[in-house]
């Protein structure tokens, strides 16, 4: 458990670097998995009970769950991705 929660807290660090205005939920998604994969773990939201996804992308009023998409990240925009 250390590991993993050690893994997300390096992905999320490296998330908040890197999203930006203009970039979509979905390539957040992508990146995240990359980075998971890339240090050998797995996402374990990806293919839960159908769930096509590394991460779960909220914007704005979307309160948790929201589907990444080609939604592109506008100035001012609250973004919060959740995973587990």
């Amino acid at each position: 458990m250390r590991a993993s929660g050690q893994l997300v807290g390096r992905v999320l660090r490296e998330l908040r670097t890197m999203v930006e205005p203009g970039m979509t939920t979905l390539e957040v998604d992508q990146a995240a998995e990359k980075m998971i994969r890339d240090a050998g773990a797995f996402p374990t939201f990806k293919g839960y009970n159908g769930f096509p996804f590394s991460i779960c992308a909220s914007v704005n009023e979307q309160v948790v769950h929201g589907f990444p998409s080609e939604y592109a990240l506008k100035e001012g925009d609250i973004f919060r991705s959740t995973w587990v």
